[in-house]
Parts: structure tokens; sequence; C-alpha cells
């Protein structure tokens, strides 16, 4: 049963159009996530289904008594009441049944004493047996324990119960506002970002119970990992435009790569048919014999519907990290670290050893002292007890997830340039430019920048430094997919090392060489990526469970651990062989250019008399054909290690 139909919706800011002409069903068992672009229309589009805002057009048919429920991602549950008791005004029509059914309890055992009529008691016990019916069917003797239930799965305690909602903070307002709608069951449940202020514990919780869930789902977010787990349709807003997907996230971006494919060769083809059309009318429309011919061409070319450029003017970010020099192969060691503030000891002992070229994320509840642990490294809070040891040339890059060290009144230009003064401009604008920062873009003061803009920032900045060791505190917080993408892209080709928090878990599976989870009883190390991690979790629960001991932490080499770690090591030698051969081909390319360049130069007629012109060039044409030559060579031997691969 389709629950909501929208039908050449629009929204339009001034003459700018946002989006137009978005068609989009969700049926009653819908499972359906929305992506695009920040700035695409996203939000503005939930609202218009969920009827918060008005559409400029087109229209929004639904089904008669559609229950709807809608989580902006920006606000959270304002109240006076105690969490639990917020909690129970979802039941309050529960409630009531429950009043009357013990009032229909004291009427029976009235009855009983005062020997109602035997036809009157008989009306009694049937009206009480359809009562009961009726709130046993809507969980009446279940919902304390179901409130409960949601309540641990976003993580608060029974001792939380009695806190009151508007002394809470603006995160745990969020994760209210979303347990409070999870309890309402709406027939359409629509979530923007429902995903923020989670750590993975509670994802993990919520896409088990959003699985399960008997109404319909719309929901934006940035969580890859969380679409892929919950979504059977994609819906994509881009260039003012919706393009309508089957299958989760991974299987979307397979989907739209053909798409795309399949456009760009209707689009060539077109361009081809274009050119000859064009070209014949040029040639043949003042000739009397063809005019005829020529003027058909042109109402040809008139009529034609003429295919737009499948990638549009989308621009991406391109991050690229490199390194000034290699570190030492003993990158960090940790021995019996506590960590924590004042003397409050959040987790201890951690112990690691860090080496070269390995990609460490860094897991375990919110509260356990992540964050604590990176700024320790960096010597930001003081280190409890244990010994923290760099290795030899380490050079530390930090990311702060709260971006404390962009400074609060320079431009976007004067955040790089006071760091790199010897800079030219020009090469600090093409930085900036690579980040998406150009034009008047860059002269934006850092306040006025958005969480994504500011992210963007702090990562070019950690691009120019060149370190070989990167501490990343949640470095994908405030991007949208696409820069995550590319942001994973550059980091899988860092040839450093990488330490990172992270509570996206499709980014920690493609960059992690290790997982280690953090908790108030120390560290432990997992040999993988996060898949890994939650199968050996998997595993010890299970041992813990048969013998009542926790499994114990050996260090053994197997040959799957080996195997892993030989196949990451391919992995990157194969991305540098793979990087190499392009730098070659385009330096090829150019020298291709530069070749015809000067033999156009040879022929030209006024040459043809200047000896001193000619033997400038023959030169410049031998040089260049020697670095053809090397270029070429080297493009062979690169290219035949590739196919080694």
């Amino acid at each position: 049963m389709i629950l909501l139909q929208a039908n050449q919706v629009a929204r339009h800011f001034g003459e700018e159009v946002l989006f137009e002409n978005i068609q989009l069903e969700i049926q009653d068992r819908s499972r359906i996530a929305l992506v695009g672009r920040n700035g695409a229309g996203k939000s503005t589009l939930l609202k218009i289904l969920g009827n918060i805002e008005e559409s400029d057009g087109g229209t929004i048919s639904k089904v008669k008594n559609l229950t709807m429920g809608y989580l902006d991602q920006h606000t959270g549950l304002e109240s006076e009441n105690t969490v639990w008791e917020e909690m129970l005004t979802v039941f309050e029509g529960v409630r009531q049944m429950e009043v009357k059914l013990r009032a229909f309890e004291l009427k029976i055992a009235e009855a009983a004493s005062e020997n109602m009529p035997e036809q009157e008691y008989e009306q009694l016990l049937n009206s009480y047996s359809t009562l009961q019916h009726e709130f046993d069917q809507i969980n009446g003797y279940g919902y304390e324990s179901e409130i409960k239930a949601v309540l641990h799965g976003f993580n608060f305690k029974e001792d939380f119960f009695e806190r009151v909602v508007s002394t809470l903070s603006g995160g745990q307002k969020t994760r209210l506002a979303l347990a409070r709608l999870l309890l309402e069951k709406p027939q359409l449940l629509i979530l923007d970002e429902p995903t923020n202020h989670l750590d993975i514990d509670t994802l993990n919780w919520l896409e088990n119970y959003l699985q399960g869930y008997r109404g319909a789902l719309l929901i934006v977010s940035h969580d890859r990992y969380f679409l892929d787990k919950i979504v059977q349709e994609v819906y994509e807003l881009s260039r003012q435009k919706i393009y309508h997907y089957h299958g989760n996230y991974s299987r979307y971006l397979d989907q739209k790569s053909e798409r795309l494919e399949r456009e760009w060769k209707e689009y060539e083809k077109q361009q081809v048919e274009i050119d000859k059309l064009e070209d014949f009318v040029a040639r043949n429309l003042v000739r009397a014999s063809t005019t005829k011919r020529a003027q058909s061409r042109r109402k040809q070319l008139e009529k034609m519907d003429r295919l737009d450029r499948p990638s549009g003017d989308e621009k991406s970010a391109k991050f690229l990290f490199q390194t000034e020099r290699p570190s030492g192969k003993d990158v960090l060691k940790m021995s019996d670290v506590a960590i924590g503030y004042d003397e409050t000891i959040l987790s201890e002992p951690v112990n690691v050893a860090i080496r070269r070229n390995e990609a460490i994320a860094l897991v375990g509840p919110n509260g356990v002292g992540k964050s604590t642990l990176l700024k320790t490294i960096m010597k930001e809070i003081p280190l409890i007890k244990g010994d923290i040891e760099l290795g030899h040339k380490v050079d530390i890059g930090y990311y702060d997830q709260e971006q404390a060290r962009l400074s609060s009144n320079q431009t976007v230009l004067e955040e790089l340039w006071s760091e790199h003064s010897t800079t030219p401009e020009k090469e600090i604008r093409t930085v900036l430019g690579s980040f998406l920062f150009s034009g008047e873009d860059v002269k934006k003061t850092i306040p006025l920048l958005s969480g994504g803009e500011k992210a963007r920032v702090a990562l070019a900045k950690l691009s120019m430094n060149k370190d070989n060791f990167l501490i990343l505190d949640e470095p994908t917080n405030h991007l949208d997919i696409d820069s995550k993408e590319v942001l994973e892209n550059a980091l899988i080709e860092y040839e450093g090392t990488i330490l990172f928090v992270s509570h996206d878990r499709y980014f920690i599976n493609r960059i992690a060489t290790s997982v280690l989870e953090l908790s108030e009883s120390g560290s432990k190390l997992y040999h993988g990526d996060y898949d890994y991690y939650l199968e050996k979790k998997a595993e010890e629960e299970q041992v813990e469970l048969l013998t009542g001991q926790p499994e114990v932490e050996v260090e053994v080499i197997t040959e799957t651990k080996r195997d892993y770690e030989q196949d990451k090591k391919m992995q990157r030698e194969r991305r540098t062989l793979e990087r190499a051969v392009a730098k070659i081909e385009e330096s090829l390319h150019q020298v291709e250019a530069d070749l015809e360049i000067i033999q156009q130069e040879m022929e030209k007629p006024e040459h043809m008399d200047d000896l001193g012109k000619l033997q400038d060039l023959n030169k410049q044409l031998a040089e260049k054909t020697q670095a053809q030559d090397d270029l070429l060579e080297e493009w062979e031997t690169a290219s035949l290690a590739l196919e080694e691969f």
C-alpha cells in the first residue's frame, strides 16, 4: 500500500531553484535513504514531505489518517517532565485503558460479594474480557518494559530516568526525541541524521531496532554503514533533480556508476551527431544546390532534445596528504597508561605499540576517554600514569574535532598563510581550491564558516604540514558523503601512520589496519578492520557465555592474520605503483602536447628562412623527444610491475 506520494514537487528561493519535478513514493514497509551533497535540499524535502513546510509546486498525496513522526537533526526534546514521565506520555491512551481495567476489576470483586444477577455479571465479565484483549493487543502489560528497553538502547541507565529533560545536554535531548518517536511507532518515520550523537554500541542497537520496525522509514544520514544495514531504496537529490535506485547504499553506488557511464556514452554520441549536423549546415547553407538539405539539418538541430553533461557543475574536493620524511619503524609506544582528568581515571591500563604505515582505529563507548587519549598523546592533557614514547623522526599532525586550533579572527587564506608565510599566495590558493575554497570564499572569516567548511580548512592545514603521523579525532564529522569518500581515498594513499577516532564504521572499514578498543579496564588490539573486530567480539562473547570466563588475549600470529597484513601491504604497494603510472602518463601527455606545438612552430612559413629559430626549435624537439623516450621506459617498467599484482 502506498502511504505517501510526491508529484512534481518543487522548492524555489526567489529565482533560484533548489529542486523541482520531484517524484517520490513511500510504501507501507519502505526503507528509503535520501542522499545528496550538503546544500542539495535533503532536509528541506524531508520537511515538505513531513508537512513541516509548504512546497512551491507539485502535490503530496497521503493515505487517510497517516501517522508520521519527524526528527529534525537540529532539535531535541523540550520538556519540564522527568525522562520517565515524558516517555509515559506516549502511552497515555494505554494508561487510561489500564485505569478502566482496574475499575472493572473492582466492579467484578464487588459484584461477587453483592450477589449481582447472573446475566449482569456475565455482561460485566464479557466487557472486561473485551477490554483486556484490546489492552493486551497494544502491549498494555509490557509498555513499561518497552520504555526501559528503548532508553537502555540509547544508553540511558535507570538512575537517569528521574532527571528533568530540560536539564540535559543537546545531544541527550536529541537522543530522547528519537527514543520517544520510536515508542510512538508512527506509520511513517522521517529521520534527519538520526545517528548524530550516538556511539557505536548505540548505533548497533538502533540498526537492529529499525530492521524490525513495522512502519516505513525515510532517512537522511551520512553514516553509510548504517544505510547499508537499513535501507532497500535510495533516492539521490542532485543538481535540482532526483534519481531512484533499488538496493542499499553500496548497491546504489554501483548503479550510479553504471548510470553515469551510460549517460556519458549517450551524451558523447549525441555530441558527435550535433557536430556533424552543425558542420553540414555551415558548409552547405549558402550553396544553392544543398540549401534545402542544410535547412532541414538546422531544423533537426533545433528540435533536438539536448542532453546535459552527466557530471553537471558539481565539484569534489581533492584531499592529498604527503610526508616530508619517513619516520622510524616504531612510531608510538604506550605502556600501562592511565588517562583522565584531575586524577579521575577514565581508562587504564592502555598498552599499544604503533608501527610505521599502520592505521589504528580507536573505538569505545562515549565517555571512556578516546579523545582524552589523543589529547594526552598531544600533551594537551597531563598523563596520569604510565609512559608514552614517540619514535625516531616522528612528525605529528593533529586534527581536533572541536576545531579549537582554528583562529577566531582570521580569514580562510590567512589561516593557512600565517603558518606557511614563505609559501606564495598562489600556492596557498591552489591548496584551498582543492578543498573547495575559491574566489571570494578564501576571504571568509573562520567564525562565519559552516561545520563542513571548518572541517575542510582544518584538513587543508593538515595537508600542508606534510607530517608522517596523523592523529585524527572524528575527521568525518560535518563532511558530506562525497567529501568523506575523497578523504578516505587520500588516507588510503597516505604513506605515513594514522591513529584515529571515528564513529563512522564504513570509514573505519576502509582505513583501519587494526582496531584498538578502549574501555574502563584498558585497551585491547584487534588486527583487522571493523567487521573483523565485530566478528572477534562476537566470538569472545560466545566463549564467555559458554565458560563464564572472558577470553584471554594471546598474541598469536595466525595464517589469517599474516594473510591480512600481507594483503594490506600489497594494497599499499599497488596504490603506490598506480599513482606512479598515472603521474608518468600525465607527464607523457604534456610532452606529447609540447612536441606537437614545436612541430607546428617549425612548419610555420615565417620560420622557414630563420636558421637560428629552426636550430632552437630543433634543440627543443630533441630534448622533448629524449624526455618522451625516458618517460616511456619508466612507464613500461612501472606497468610491468603493476601487472605482477
